[in-house]
């Protein structure tokens, strides 16, 4: 699996590697190397080469560096920000025992350089860069010349991603054993350009001591679970999804759930919708079931199927107390459930409404807010920089797996585990795009993949589906761009 790591879990896994006896300097040499590697890949013409060090082991891993580039003939410079003194540990031995062929300057002209390494502060950095420090990114960031970053750009967080006080802007950044939160949300993302990643001789058992519990969203977390068809398979064994409709002039909304929970896999997918609705859905559904729901007595005869086993509901609902108690008819049943819009803002005014009837559960609940739903959810959250940080927390607040949307959409449940997700291209912020998502979650769902991991594999066939789609969709071209995703899974697995 592809655990991620926060600066505190990567520091313990070098000290468990170094306790296991491998020295740190031996590390640090193997760190400098993967600097190299990223070199070579992706600068294989730069021949005068600056590094920017600071005193700590990332100072460290530049220094070993510098040695390698002069072995290649290439003009190495160095400057050290800070005092220069304070360089202890295995920083210092690699120091001592770089090349005096590496020039020491404290004042250089970063546009004399091919590369700009930054290897000034590490990913554990909590303050924030001021004064002589900051003047110095700024200059970097000024510059023409391209930039390496060693393990995470200097400034950002590796936990969170959040930028403290500035931070080196990098084309590359190369990272060591696994990849830290802070390389795929926002802003630090951004900074971090492609990220390169090695290996420096960790091995994988120091994992079970570390115990991650955040991931990159990818298929090796969930696609053991993943519902692949069998031969003696059928409609009536796949599930029976149910998506809520609103009023007329929202109906799409349900339309576009229901096509994705059909498109996904669910055997059976039918459209609760009031029957002024019934004639628009009709002239458009051709594999949908339709039943009419005009209120709440009709609702419970159609929870009555037992056949229905996942509802999809929000897209589309005016955010009113008719809304709410709508969900809370819904909770109420055995039915896995997926809440995204109006079913959601729906109890803006009195969360803890909607949290305590969920705590009442054993079903799956998904909660799918975006930025603004998240806000009006959990207001004393919303603020928080740290979108992991506060989508684990709120997860644990609902007692439910939360999805907060977004280009570095985060997945989380109430025992802490979550996943960030980087496949999003940036066209699929468009309307209705997060009422296709809602649907294909409630369809995968209803062929009985777990919650955490039918909202992480939604999450990830949406993004893909949006990279087939390409630049210029609308929300109803995902379902046909999801429909070429999972004929390649058929045909090739999962990458």
């Amino acid at each position: 699996m592809h655990e991620l790591l926060t600066p505190d879990q990567m520091s313990k896994a070098d000290a468990l590697t170094i306790k296991g006896g491998i020295p740190g300097i031996d590390l640090m040499q193997k760190a400098g190397e993967i600097l190299f590697a990223a070199i070579e890949k992706h600068f294989p013409e730069a021949q005068r080469i600056l590094i920017v060090a600071g005193t700590g082991n990332n100072g460290g891993d530049g220094f070993v560096l510098a040695n390698l580039l002069l072995n290649k003939d290439c003009k190495v410079s160095v400057s050290i920000i800070g005092d220069q003194s304070k360089i202890s540990g295995d920083a210092k031995l690699a120091f001592d025992h770089m090349s005096n062929d590496a020039e020491l300057l404290s004042d250089p002209d970063f546009d004399e350089y091919d590369l700009i390494v930054d290897a000034i502060f590490g990913a554990g950095l909590t303050r924030d860069i001021e004064g002589h420090y900051a003047e110095f990114i700024e200059t970097i960031n000024a510059s023409a010349t391209p930039v390496l970053a060693v393990d995470l750009p200097s400034g950002v967080n590796g936990k969170s991603g959040v930028i403290s006080g500035c931070a080196v802007q990098a084309d590359v950044t190369a990272t060591f054993f696994r990849y830290k939160p802070g390389h795929f949300l926002y802003p630090g993302r951004q900074l971090c350009g492609e990220v390169f990643l090695g290996q420096i001789g960790i091995t994988e058992d120091v994992l079970t001591e570390i115990a991650p519990s955040t991931y990159l969203n990818a298929p090796a977390l969930w696609q053991d679970q993943y519902p692949f068809l069998t031969e003696t398979g059928h409609k009536y064994n796949r599930g029976h999804a149910l998506a809520i409709s609103g009023g007329l002039d929202k109906s799409g909304a349900a339309r576009l759930m229901a096509k994705a929970a059909l498109r996904i896999g669910a055997g059976l997918v039918t459209i609760a919708c009031p029957s002024e609705t019934m004639a628009a859905h009709a002239a458009h559904s051709d594999a949908i079931m339709l039943t009419q729901m005009d209120c709440a007595q009709d609702l419970e005869c159609i929870l009555g199927d037992n056949r229905i086993n996942a509802i999809s509901v929000g897209p589309g609902l005016d955010p009113n107390h008719s809304t709410r108690d709508l969900v809370k008819l819904i909770l109420k049943s055995k039915r896995s459930v997926v809440l995204d819009a109006g079913a959601l803002t729906a109890f803006s005014l009195k969360p803890d409404e909607l949290f305590n009837v969920i705590k009442t559960r054993s079903a799956p609940t998904i909660l799918t807010p975006h930025d603004g739903e998240f806000a009006r959810l959990f207001p004393d959250l919303a603020s928080e920089n740290d979108k992991l940080a506060k989508t684990i927390s709120a997860a644990q607040r609902a007692d439910a797996t939360i999805l907060l949307k977004g280009p570095d959409s985060v997945i989380a449940n109430a025992n802490g585990n979550a996943a960030i997700s980087n496949n999003a291209p940036p066209w699929l912020a468009t309307a209705g795009s997060g009422d296709v998502l809602c649907g294909m979650i409630c369809g995968l769902l209803a062929q009985g993949m777990a919650e955490f991991e039918a909202a992480c594999a939604g999450v990830w066939f949406h993004g893909e589906a949006g990279k087939v789609a390409g630049p210029g969709l609308i929300s109803s071209d995902l379902e046909q761009a999801l429909h070429k995703v999972i004929q390649d899974i058929y045909e090739k697995g999962f990458d």
